[in-house]
């Protein structure tokens, strides 16, 4: 694949009772209809208006920090990564015209594209090891900080104005992937405030109020052309009922992360097409392996055995779907695709409770609004394991504060993450200790198979080491994987440029590639 070490890389361009009536009405109280200067040229007039969930008061700019889904689209409309994933996570260059490493895979050149921030100033190499480097910074936030973190800045050099070398502390021939990672965008050396952010994005920033409304308009000098479009609102509409509305009526032209129950609504309509991605987001129930009572293996087990994940897809998912084997990233690379599904056994399940002393335990089950999935997700999983002699209950915690609180607080919880490269979700979900592992997750023997796959050159045998490493995860981690929902987005049937793509990957929220109507 493009990237590897010795290898140039490959550059390329990349029902419910809320009225219609109400809908609109929650879409013009967020300020949409209200209008907007005109772009600065470069392609075709128009504006285009994208509906998401929006995370309140607290939103940022900041690229570094972008947890959300309203967050990657507004950083990749303003800002530029050195690369960017393909459809199966492969990585393809943005900024970064070519990469390789040397033999040991610790020393990794980088030669820049030409390009150009808004400001006029150019894309260097000192820019990058900036960003990298405050990206790397725990303070910051990244979500991509642990793979960032591998980089040995006081080594690391710019050896001219485009290319660069990046030292690494351990050989690592996966590294690639942190190149297109969520929270990796490129900024200019020295930034501190994001008010009005400087990128060098398809779009330049024209204005955006926190919990409101981005405005972003076509900049002409991008490296790979002028958006077609001459500007770009995202518009905050929490409720998603209120986003299909919106969209039905014309007054978005994009809603995104749809649920199930309204797709059917959305295909039967002649005035919108829906975006699906199959399997493209992995929903989880995490269990908190360093905390009683799911410090007790036994325990971990009989739940692995006591949740229908069948059942799960049918109802809280309402079929568009696929059932999880325990483990992330089902059909992707280094996924181990021949390892048996699990199924329930409701027998064994109660016996393991049994045996951990656990007969009528009761514990709560942390849950929120974020995913649409997870009110019945988790009103199902407490129902099933009452079958084995368990007391579950749903707790609901608020959306914008659920991730930051599950960190600290009870014991179990539901999770989703988007696809990422298999490598890189171990790397930075299930190592020992690291900010994003949910479960307290701690197995030596885990992680000495992680260094030795990342360190291997032949590709055959780091993906023999990554499926041995799974296979404890999958026993021990405490997150079972109980399925893969599809991903939808809403379109107007008049927009052409985009097409159905997995989020986190190069093609989803793609605005500079729409043609306006």
């Amino acid at each position: 694949m493009p990237g590897r070490a010795g290898i140039r890389a490959a550059s390329g361009r990349g029902p419910n009772r809320r009225t219609l009536l109400a809908g609109a009405g929650a879409v013009a109280a967020a300020g949409l209809l209200t209008g907007c200067p005109p772009g600065d040229g470069g392609g075709r007039s128009g504006r285009f208006r994208a509906a998401f969930t929006a995370g309140g008061s607290q939103e940022t700019l900041d690229p570094h920090v972008a947890p959300n889904f309203v967050d990657q689209a507004r950083a990749k409309a303003l800002f530029d990564t050195l690369a960017t994933y393909n459809d199966d996570m492969s990585v393809r260059g943005r900024l970064a015209e070519s990469w390789e490493s040397d033999a040991s895979g610790r020393r990794w050149h980088i030669r820049l594209r030409k390009a150009s921030f808004h400001d006029g100033e150019p894309v260097t190499a000192k820019d990058v090891l900036y960003s990298y480097r405050r990206a790397a910074d725990p303070k910051t936030g990244s979500p991509s900080q642990q793979l960032l973190s591998a980089v040995d800045f006081g080594k690391s050099r710019a050896s001219g104005a485009r290319e660069l070398t990046l030292v690494l502390k351990d050989p690592d021939f996966e590294f690639p992937t942190a190149f297109a990672g969520p929270g990796t965008e490129i900024v200019p050396e020295g930034t501190t405030s994001f008010r009005h952010p400087v990128g060098s994005g398809p779009f330049r920033y024209a204005s955006f109020k926190p919990g409101g409304i981005a405005h972003f308009v076509r900049w002409k000098g991008h490296w790979a052309g002028a958006p077609r479009i001459s500007d770009l609102e995202i518009v905050p509409v929490n409720e998603e009922s209120a986003r299909v509305n919106a969209l039905l009526s014309g007054q978005v032209q994009y809603a995104g992360d749809i649920s199930g129950s309204f797709i059917d609504r959305l295909e039967h309509a002649d005035a919108v097409r829906v975006l699906t991605s199959r399997g493209a987001t992995a929903q989880q129930l995490l269990l908190r392996t360093g905390r009683a009572p799911f410090d007790d293996p036994k325990l971990v087990e009989a739940l692995l055995l006591g949740v229908d994940r069948e059942a799960l897809v049918r109802v809280a998912l309402a079929g568009r779907g696929t059932v999880g084997n325990d483990l992330f990233g089902k059909g992707l690379r280094g996924y181990p695709a021949e390892l048996p599904q699990r199924e329930r056994d409701v027998e064994r399940a109660r016996d393991l409770v049994r045996e951990a002393g656990a007969k009528g335990l009761s514990f709560t089950l942390e849950t929120s609004t974020v995913d649409a999935s997870w009110e019945s997700a988790s009103t199902l999983i407490a129902r099933q394991l009452g079958d084995v002699g368990l007391h579950v209950t749903p707790r609901k915690r608020a959306s914008t504060t659920y991730f930051s609180e599950i960190k600290e607080k009870g014991v179990a919880a539901l999770n989703t993450t988007s696809t990422l490269p298999v490598s890189d979700f171990l790397q930075q979900r299930l190592r020992s200790g690291v900010a994003r592992n949910l479960t307290g997750f701690d197995s030596g023997r885990f992680d000495e198979l992680m260094d030795r796959a990342r360190s291997t050159r032949e590709e055959k045998e780091r993906l023999g080491l990554l499926h041995r490493a799974q296979r404890i995860a999958r026993d021990e981690s405490g997150m079972l994987v109980w399925g893969f929902s599809d991903a939808h987005d809403g379109v107007s049937a008049s927009v052409k440029g985009l097409r159905s793509a997995v989020p986190n990957s190069h093609f989803w929220a793609r605005f500079d590639d729409v043609e306006p109507s």
